[in-house]
């Protein structure tokens, strides 16, 4: 049995804190102050990019690696510490070739001989995302609750199609984001992470996260008291936030959320990338010696699959 939390953080520190930032609505001026803030306050995160604009309708506005002066912004944000991790290619669908260039691309920008993904909604090549996140009777359950809307629009881990790529993901992609809670101590509700799941075989690992995916939703779950409890639990929280969405309403930090940050960096936490921090948890596991059990992933679906239901979690 793993255990659900743990009290040797590096450098002795008393808990554990990261966040992955999804791209979406993203501009400079939107995300300056925000991260600004966060270097201010020692607190280093994951921003996700997207490299192009893509062909056809996006499914979301927001800025992409082929603006100039946003670019330059992220090489900036990598140079201070930051990670750039990927939200797909483009913020619409992107066929094998698409996703091969992107790649690619974004190797030739950052450098990263390993990426960190998430996948976005909207675009079909998202690999083993909707209902195929799930196994078992939960996923018609899933798709009962979801009416059927996107049946079929994962294809990026299915063989022969033209939006395949799970090959490249596997070979290219350390960690993707799968399953998010209201709740903070994300490793107390997914002790196993990083986990492979053998059934999912194009993943080499996965990764839960905190919700704080809006501004309200970020000062509804992101309270001192549960942080407090974080703290005492010894525990890990990956939040799970899209900074663009309010978070600096007219390129002015929201107050509250201001505080909350602060209040969380006067704590004593690790505060390192999303992806320091899950290699941490990994260090010593040969490949996919960190396979999840059938009876731990049942769990853990189940457990996400009632909070869905219940608050609509992501």
């Amino acid at each position: 049995m793993e255990i659900a939390h743990r009290k040797n953080w590096p450098e002795g520190r008393r808990f554990a804190f990261t966040i992955f930032d999804d791209t979406d609505w993203a501009t400079r001026a939107k995300l300056v102050p925000v991260y600004d803030l966060l270097a201010a306050l020692g607190m280093r995160a994951t921003k996700s990019v997207w490299v192009f604009k893509g062909e056809g309708e996006p499914t979301n506005e927001g800025a992409t690696c082929e603006e100039r002066d946003y670019l330059d912004w992220l090489l900036a944000l990598k140079r201070r510490g930051f990670e750039i991790g990927l939200h797909n290619v483009a913020p619409t669908t992107s066929t094998r070739e698409w996703t091969l260039r992107g790649l690619n691309r974004f190797r030739e920008l950052f450098g990263n001989e390993q990426i960190i993904h998430c996948n976005h909604l909207g675009c079909r090549e998202n690999i083993y995302w909707g209902a195929a996140r799930l196994t078992g009777w939960r996923r018609p359950l899933y798709n009962a609750l979801t009416r059927g809307r996107g049946w079929g629009n994962s294809r990026g881990h299915v063989e022969g199609d033209a939006l395949f790529w799970g090959d490249l993901c596997r070979e290219r992609v350390s960690y993707v984001r799968n399953f998010v809670f209201d709740e903070l101590n994300t490793l107390a509700l997914c002790p196993q992470m990083p986990y492979h799941d053998p059934g999912k075989p194009y993943v080499n690992y996965w990764f839960a996260s905190a919700n704080g995916s809006s501004l309200r939703r970020f000062l509804a779950n992101f309270t001192c008291e549960r942080i407090d409890r974080l703290v005492a639990d010894g525990g890990l929280c990956v939040a799970y936030v899209h900074f663009a969405a309010g978070f600096a309403p007219d390129g002015k930090l929201e107050p509250e959320f201001k505080r909350r940050l602060e209040y969380i960096a006067a704590q004593g936490g690790w505060f390192a990338t999303v992806s320091e921090v899950l290699d941490y948890l990994r260090a010593g596991h040969g490949p996919h010696e960190r396979s999840i059990s059938a009876p731990d992933l049942r769990r853990l679906e189940t457990s996400w699959l009632a909070r869905k239901i219940v608050n609509g979690t992501s």
